[in-house]
């Protein structure tokens, strides 16, 4: 299967749906993209390329095709790096914040000509008092108009240029027009002119515009930020002992680094000398330290606290858990819900609308009503600016993006774009038991009742093996200080069976118990995981282990069970292991012995019963069960977070995450459709009074600046702590 390279821009000036429509069309064009996503609230672009780069030189001229294009249709754009995004978002908040002062200042001034025309009356005023008024009030306003609207000009250019419209087109003909009108009617010497709600229309549209920005910033996806917590330099001991401060991108793995308490880890790796606590929130979403000792895996970002401790390196930036999760969180936010599909759709009908309803006003009130050829014009403009649809492209992406910045602060990842909504449609919840129901961290429960010489010879053999059971063995050996050295012989591992030995002449087995030669009978009513010790002349010796459950596993289930979903343990497991847990955790529905096949035909029946399943595996044997499922959930070792099957993973080592993940979901879809109504209401009220003349263009500004804000305040609602209390 080929693999096909994703390279992200940052696109500035995106305001609409139409832009993302545009953008993506272009570039679809080209032969060499495979793929096109444009994300609105993150101004990201994903290219998706179709042939794999042969050069370096190739690949820059690439990029600068697609950047080229960009400027092409109007859109400044530039290769994706977190600083130079930052630096843009805040070069456009500060541009928009100086053209908004412009509007304003010079609005307070043209109001001032406006009151003494209003308040003198056009009789009462000297009719060359009044068109001197009105020539101050160009003087004022044009350059202000120009400098100040240069925002909503260019991306309208832009578009029309390439035979587009974008929400951006009926502001700017809407502010040109009212100014070319005002002009006209002061070169005729006529009594109204519309200067100071030009200029009122721009202030209030820039205050829409700069608030709209300032939201989708701090809405923006937390991952876009991982990037701050990597460490620039770090401290390598040299083999003589001796240190040295390097940068971190000159470490490679097995270099033996020195972390001092304040400091960020910069590469993933073990701790080796001393001991200390870790902060480790940005990866497990725990606000408590963790304590870390010799052997603890340490991660890239998180930071040290107290002690100062050596680690090895193990993975360099890169490859570390931190662009892991940077690379999720990016997947998934580029990703394009069926919602976000749904408004795209609408907005790509809705400039054209516009255009169109905006000119059958115009036509009716100055052919049909006989109103005269500037008022008609005036409410032609009104029209014009109040149908923008920004609210709509608004509703879903900062939901979104809001909702998957929320679950990374709880420890949750998302990887695919329209999971939340698949999550909030589920009535069927289906768990594996080992490493999800339970901790996957197995302890040795019958150690008093083996001898320390088994336990020293399993243990030669164990040495040598990453099975979990094997690792609890040597766990259990070093709690009662028994030797844990490695046989001195070539060791033989058959996988799924065990392992094999010839120690002093005696061919040495430790694993399962047909790999061992026990009886079936034997110790069948033992409801925990074995290790068989067989020794040649001897009885087999069993290690029996508990896998111990998740402190919240019951609570979980609880949860699940007052939403009226129906609850199912599948494990591949023993059926008295699987029966003490199901008792535990009052699982009525509990099946043991399945395998990965057995998973999948037992959620494709409940499929095929209608059921929407949400499946919550460890993600190793669990892979096709998890693809099988609805929506899918795995709690994941740092190492196999970029592998994993599911569609979110959390890190920590609460099951609590299922509920968090689970509320958010249905809180999130809740506002999609919230903002949904409120756009809509937004124009089934206000498309009418315009069209009928009761809106003048300074209250339908207001009214569409106003309805963005509402929807984005909306989806930040999400940040509400009272969210993710547990319903009892």
């Amino acid at each position: 299967m080929k693999n096909y390279e994703i390279e992200h821009f940052v696109v500035e000036g995106l305001h609409c749906p139409s832009c993302i429509r545009e953008i993506e069309g272009k570039l679809k064009e080209n032969p060499q993209v495979k793929g096109a996503r444009v994300n609105l609230t993150t101004q990201r672009l994903a290219v998706e390329w179709g042939e794999d780069t042969t050069s370096k030189e190739q690949h820059l001229i690439r990029s600068d095709n697609i950047i080229s294009t960009l400027l092409d249709i109007g859109f400044k754009g530039h290769r994706f790096k977190n600083d130079a995004q930052n630096n843009a978002a805040d070069d456009e908040l500060k541009m928009l914040l100086k053209s908004m002062a412009v509007a304003g200042f010079v609005m307070m001034n043209v109001m001032l000509f406006s009151i003494s025309v209003w308040d003198g009356g056009t009789e009462g005023m000297e009719s060359s008092t009044r068109i001197l008024f009105h020539w101050f009030s160009a003087l004022l306003v044009l350059p202000a108009a120009a400098y100040s609207g240069r925002v909503f000009y260019k991306s309208a250019w832009g578009a029309l240029k390439n035979r587009h419209v974008n929400m951006d087109v009926p502001i700017s003909l809407a502010v040109i027009l009212a100014c070319a009108m005002s002009v006209i009617q002061t070169i005729n010497e006529q009594e109204h002119t519309y200067y100071d709600a030009a200029i009122m229309l721009l202030f209030f549209l820039l205050i829409g515009r700069y608030l709209d920005r300032k939201m989708r910033n701090h809405a923006r996806s937390v991952a876009q930020n991982l990037m701050n917590y990597r460490s620039d330099k770090t401290t390598l001991i040299h083999e003589d002992g001796t240190s040295e401060i390097i940068a971190a991108e000159m470490l490679v793995p097995d270099m033996i680094l020195r972390i001092l308490p304040g400091e960020r880890i910069p590469a993933d790796g073990i701790l080796e000398n001393g001991a200390s606590e870790i902060d480790c929130s940005l990866v497990t979403g725990e606000t408590m330290p963790a304590k870390a000792a010799a052997g603890t895996k340490l991660f890239a970002g998180t930071l040290n606290l107290s002690g100062a401790v050596d680690m090895k390196v193990t993975a360099v930036t890169g490859k570390t858990l931190l662009d892991e999760i940077i690379k999720l969180m990016e997947n998934a936010e580029q990703g394009r819900a069926k919602y976000v599909k749904l408004a795209d759709k609408a907005a790509s009908i809705y400039a054209p609308l516009v255009h169109t309803l905006a000119l059958c006003t115009f036509l009716g009130w100055f052919f049909i009503a006989d109103l005269s050829w500037d008022n008609s014009l005036i409410i032609a403009i009104s029209v014009l600016i109040i149908t923008c649809p920004c609210a709509l492209g608004l509703a879903v992406p900062v939901v979104q993006v809001v909702a998957s910045s929320r679950l990374f602060k709880s420890g949750i990842l998302v990887k695919a774009g329209d999971a939340l909504e698949r999550l909030a449609e589920i009535d069927t919840v289906v768990f594996d038991k080992t490493g999800t129901l339970t901790l996957g961290q197995p302890e040795l429960v019958n150690s008093a009742n083996i001898s320390s010489g088994d336990m020293q010879l399993a243990a030669k053999l164990a040495k040598k093996s990453s099975h979990p059971l094997c690792r609890a063995l040597i766990a259990a050996c070093h709690a009662k200080d028994i030797p844990t050295v490695a046989a001195n012989t070539t060791l033989t591992e058959k996988s799924g069976m065990g392992l094999e030995a010839n120690i002093d002449g005696f061919d040495i087995r430790l694993g399962s118990r047909e790999w061992c030669s026990v009886d079936e009978e034997e110790g069948q009513d033992n409801p925990y995981s074995e290790l068989w010790l067989k020794q040649r002349g001897k009885d087999p010796v069993c290690f029996s282990f508990r896998d111990r459950l998740r402190g919240d596993a019951k609570e979980v289930i609880s949860f699940f069970k007052a939403q009226k979903f129906e609850v199912i343990l599948l494990s591949g497991d023993r059926k008295a292991a699987v029966d003490e847990a199901a008792a535990e955790l009052n699982i009525e529905d509990a099946k043991s012995s399945y395998k990965p096949q057995d998973k999948i035909n037992e959620i494709e029946r409940l499929k095929a019963a209608g059921k929407k399943v949400l499946m919550v595996g460890d993600g190793l044997n669990d892979a096709p069960a998890l693809t099988a499922a609805h929506v899918s959930i795995s709690p994941s070792s740092a190492a196999d977070v970029s592998q994993n099957a599911a569609d979110f993973i959390f890190q920590s080592a609460s099951l609590d995450s299922l509920v968090k993940a689970y509320q958010i979901s249905k809180k999130s879809r809740a506002l999609v459709f919230s903002n949904f109504a409120l756009a809509a209401l937004y124009n089934i009220i206000a498309v009418p009074f315009a069209a009928a003349g009761y809106l003048t263009p300074l209250i339908a500004a207001l009214a569409m600046s106003g309805s963005s804000i509402i929807v984005t305040a909306n989806a930040l609602r999400l940040n509400l702590g009272v969210l993710f209390e547990s319903k009892k």
